[in-house]
């Protein structure tokens, strides 16, 4: 069930009917039997590019000219007209001849010839563009809300593909709160495995730094203690009270997942979680900020075994890229933030030789525009807190508005092609998507396709079919797969 929107409903009346349905949907998911996937028509896997995917989120809407695809620069200068503001950061040449991407991001223009940098993703204009249902629709595939709780792309991946380790979590998610700040129940709605059932979501790990003590019973605590408590914990949950709210199905994939979090405590692969044991000169590339450290937690895990980690910038209303007010100056924070994490993370795989099986991606849920909101004609409220012909003061100066009609998605290793640009934006306003335009659908195609699974993969959730990409008809971008 799609969500029709009346495009005059005010912004806090659309977030709240969003929420009322997802709730809706998660109470649904609980009380669904078993997801059984669905092997008719000749259904055929494609042959895994990678075994291992690392997303690095740029949470609130990195603007494509300010990042990797520069538009013409005009710097702050004061009385300057907004329309004349494409990109508020020039452009610097990178390791491929011909591909050019913004000042600040110097270490990651060096690492370009190891991947491919796609400028020409476009998204759907969702009637209102809300950070979260572009962030839903991005990590699951789906329009919200739904009548079924969808899966996240890393549960897809975790339950088709299975572990790379049978003691390592499959799908591990680094940096983001999810509770405590802005929009959180959209954030929990996505970050979740929906009907595939608890042992195959997320774990959760808001702060790399900590990592270590999650994965370790509670200090002081004897095993003894520990165990008493396990037990206790899996008596509440097999309660027969609990069947009033979940399906056996649920209840069961809940117990498993306890037997996969008691058997990682116990073994060497926690070790992974502890960044501290990197020499100091490698922590300190990394220590530019949370996201920083979270990109040395993913290396670590990877090499242990993980199959799909995510690692975000945080998504907070109005704050990191959701650079709604002073937008250039928040954007050059983000830049040193990400830049040598990032370039770092490639080097490091690479030279594990873990490169080629890992693909490594680098999205956002949209693009931004100092005037355009969506893409021309959109009807959809403009959310921009400065609204200003003329530029007077450093915080007006920066790309405000939602812009859903180019984004730009890197990708690295995983079989993609090395120094490569596919896609192409207009060089003057709107910044549309002219050349070989990609959908959400055809990107999580393109990322199915390089991990070894079938854009047409569906499951039966209580009779009805739910594919892997919106009623599997995704397709993949052969395009810039290496062979």
């Amino acid at each position: 069930m799609d969500f029709e929107i009346d495009p005059q409903a005010p912004e806090a009346i659309v977030r709240r009917d969003f929420v009322k349905r997802l709730t809706a949907a998660g109470a649904a998911a609980l009380a669904s039997g078993a997801p059984q996937m669905v092997y008719g028509d000749g259904l055929k896997h494609p042959e895994a590019k990678a075994d291992a995917c690392i997303l690095l989120w740029m949470g609130g809407g990195m603007a494509a000219p300010d990042t990797f695809d520069p538009k013409r620069y005009a710097p702050f200068k004061n009385g300057m007209a907004v329309n004349d503001v494409l990109s508020t950061f020039p452009a610097i040449p990178t390791a491929v001849e011909g591909i050019e991407i913004c000042e600040g991001l110097e270490n990651i223009a060096k690492v370009m010839d190891r991947g491919t940098l796609i400028r020409s993703v476009v998204q759907p204009d969702l009637g209102s563009i809300l950070h979260s249902r572009h962030q839903y629709h991005w990590h699951t595939g789906y329009v919200p809300p739904q009548t079924v709780a969808c899966p996240h792309l890393g549960s897809w991946l975790a339950r088709v593909l299975g572990r790379n380790n049978e003691v390592m979590p499959a799908f591990i998610n680094i940096g983001q709160r999810l509770e405590g700040v802005g929009e959180k129940e959209e954030l929990k709605a996505f970050t979740t495995a929906g009907f595939f059932g608890s042992e195959y979501g997320p774990m959760n790990l808001p702060f790399p730094e900590q990592a270590a003590s999650v994965v370790r019973p509670p200090a002081g605590m004897s095993n003894q203690r520990f165990s008493n408590r396990d037990k206790l914990f899996r008596s509440l949950v097999q309660e027969s009270s609990l069947k009033e709210y979940a399906s056996d199905y649920q209840q069961e994939s809940l117990l498993r997942s306890m037997d996969n979090a008691y058997r990682l405590l116990s073994s060497k692969e926690r070790e992974a979680f502890d960044i501290g044991q990197e020499p100091p000169e490698v922590q300190a590339i990394y220590n530019t900020s949370r996201f920083g450290r979270g990109c040395l937690l993913a290396r670590r895990l990877v090499e242990n075994g993980a199959r799909f980690v995510e690692v975000t910038t945080e998504y907070v209303p109005f704050l990191h890229w959701d650079t709604h007010a002073n937008g250039h100056e928040t954007v050059k924070r983000l830049h040193s933030e990400i830049d040598k994490p990032i370039a770092q993370l490639v080097l490091d795989l690479e030279q594990r030789k873990l490169l080629d099986r890992t693909l490594v991606i680098i999205a956002s849920e949209f693009s931004r525009d100092a005037i355009v909101e969506g893409v021309p004609g959109s009807i959809a409220a403009d959310q921009a807190t400065h609204k200003v012909d003329r530029i007077t003061e450093p915080k007006h100066y920066g790309l405000h508005r939602h812009f859903t009609g180019g984004t730009s998605v890197m990708m690295f290793g995983g079989g993609v092609k090395q120094g490569h640009l596919y896609g192409r934006t207009a060089e003057e306003r709107p910044l549309v998507a002219v050349e070989n335009p990609v959908t959400i659908t055809d990107l999580h195609a393109t990322i199915m396709t390089a991990m070894g699974v079938s854009p047409k993969t569906q499951f039966d959730i209580e009779g009805r079919p739910f594919y892997v990409t919106q009623d599997g008809k995704g397709k993949s971008v052969n395009a810039i797969f290496a062979s």
